[in-house]
Formats: C-alpha cells, sequence, structure tokens
C-alpha cells in the first residue's frame, strides 16, 4: 500500500493522533487520507459494538432487578421489601380490647293470653253465633261422627233453662244463651252455652249450679224428644266469661244408668268440643291483635 507521494513514512500509526505520531510526522508530507478513514470506520464499528453490548447488558440488569424484586416481595424475608412501618403485634388491639357497642337492655313483649279475650266482653267484640261456636252440619270428636240437628239463640236466657238454673242465670245477669243439638244413633246431647259480660259472673254460674241446673234438651231438624221426663246425665262448666251446659239421653225415653257409658262418653265429647270454641276464640282474636 502506497502511503503518499514520497514513500513510506517511518513509525506512522493510523490509531494515534497526529501530534503524537513518530518519526517524521513534521516533514510536511501528506497523510494517507484512505487509511484515515478506514481506521476511522474501524474505531465507528467498534463504538457500535460497544454500544450494543452495553444495551443487552442494561437489559440484563433491569430483567435481574425486576426479578429480585418480585422475589423479595414473595419471600418470607422480613428484611426484603416487607413493610417495616406497622407497629409490634402486641401493640396491636385484640379482639377483648377492641371497642364493643353496647346497647340499652330490651326485652320482648309476653304473648298476648287467648283468655284476656274471652274474659270481658269490653275485649271480646268478635260476632259470636251457633255458626262460630258451632260450624257446619256435623263434628268428629274421638273418632266419632256427630250430626247436627235444632239450633237456637235467645236473650231470655231463663227460657231455655231448666230447674234451679234459671234462678242461677238471672242473679248472675246472663246476656244470652246459645243452644245446639247432636245425635248419634239413640243418643242425643243438647249443649247450651250461656254469656256473661265477664268471668267472674260466668265462674259464679257455676259454682251455684247444682245436679238440678239443667239446660232444656233441644229438639227438632230431626231430633226427637228427649230428656223430657226421663232420667239424663247432666254437666256444668265454665271459661272465660262463658258457662256451658250439656244434657244428655235417649231419643226414645228410656232413663240413663251408670251402665251407659256411651251416653257419657256422648255428653263428654261435646263439653270438651264447647271448650275448645271458646278457647279458640280466644286465640283467633289475640292472634289478630298481635298483628295490628
Amino acid at each position: 500500500m502506497s502511503y503518499g507521494q514520497g514513500g513510506p513514512q517511518s513509525g506512522w500509526d493510523p490509531w494515534k493522533p497526529h501530534s503524537q505520531q513518530g518519526g517524521n510526522s513534521d516533514s510536511g508530507q501528506t497523510p494517507d487520507w484512505a487509511a484515515l478513514a478506514e481506521a476511522s470506520e474501524a474505531r465507528n464499528k467498534r463504538r457500535r459494538l460497544l454500544f450494543i453490548g452495553g444495551g443487552a447488558l442494561a437489559t440484563v440488569a433491569v430483567g435481574t432487578a425486576v426479578a429480585l424484586a418480585v422475589v423479595s416481595a414473595g419471600g418470607s424475608d422480613d428484611t426484603a421489601g416487607g413493610p417495616s412501618d406497622l407497629p409490634a403485634s402486641a401493640s396491636l388491639p385484640s379482639g377483648s380490647d377492641a371497642a364493643v357497642p353496647s346497647f340499652a337492655p330490651t326485652t320482648a313483649p309476653p304473648p298476648l293470653d287467648p283468655k284476656d279475650f274471652i274474659s270481658s266482653a269490653r275485649k271480646d267484640t268478635a260476632p259470636l253465633s251457633i255458626a262460630t261456636l258451632f260450624p257446619g252440619a256435623q263434628l268428629t270428636a274421638g273418632g266419632t261422627v256427630y250430626r247436627k240437628g235444632a239450633t237456637a239463640d235467645t236473650a231470655d236466657c231463663t227460657s231455655a233453662a231448666g230447674g234451679t238454673l234459671p234462678k242461677v242465670l238471672t242473679a248472675n245477669q246472663c246476656t244470652r244463651l246459645l243452644r245446639v243439638t247432636y245425635t248419634k244413633d239413640d243418643i242425643a246431647v243438647t249443649v247450651g252455652v250461656a254469656v256473661f259480660e265477664t268471668e267472674a259472673q260466668a265462674g259464679r254460674a257455676k259454682s251455684q249450679a247444682d245436679t238440678k241446673s239443667i239446660v232444656k234438651s233441644l229438639t227438632g231438624n230431626g231430633v226427637k224428644t228427649f230428656c223430657d221426663a226421663a232420667i239424663c246425665r247432666s254437666t256444668t262448666n265454665s271459661y272465660g266469661r262463658y258457662a256451658y251446659f250439656t244434657i244428655t239421653g235417649f231419643t226414645d225415653g228410656k232413663d240413663v244408668t251408670t251402665k251407659d257409658t256411651q251416653v257419657f262418653t256422648t255428653g263428654d265429647d261435646l263439653a270438651a268440643f264447647a271448650f275448645g270454641q271458646i278457647r279458640r276464640r280466644g286465640e283467633a282474636q289475640a292472634s289478630a291483635a298481635a298483628h295490628e
């Protein structure tokens, strides 16, 4: 390769600046510009390689930093990325130390007593009739079906009572007497429900009644005359402001004896039914009042 017009220069290094060249650098000879350009291109190529390599190293460094951050966040090392400004567990409030809202003690109101609603005329305001006390054409009690016969409802209590009962009903100011008769084969029973203003009056009527205080038997509507002259079995009881009576006997006119257990069962079944109907009357009114 030719280095200028005057032949080769001794000691010329294309990688060094002109001021550092040895030999005849001051001889005034013209530099080989082609060689200089080639050397400059070589330097630029080296710089580009260094920049590319540096970028790769920077990417690797960033990736390593991210990896370290992720590992630190998910690790259990308390010194790596964990919150350091929380108070110690001993200073955190425990469940027993936390503020608990307090409320004034309350009590649920007591349930309404159904008997209260049938103990006085003031509270016992539901409709009252034969249909409400003795609904339907028959009833079943103790597995026995009783057919309903004649019914009656009167404000003249004494007209539906016999023996010593009229005096008892008058003394305690009976306001109404409802009657109904049921039959089963040759046995008939009349149930009478006397109505008073207060429970006290009904209770006195019960206690003052004796074995001769009877409700009159009710015939008709397919029921023959019974307990008109024959011996029959009678009962007396009270609940709330109601006193209820039964008289049971044979429709063929024969007397009842202690051996006629079916007569006793029939009378007890109808007395229990009357009590249940009066009690349900109170329950219905108590339930309605509780939902108002």
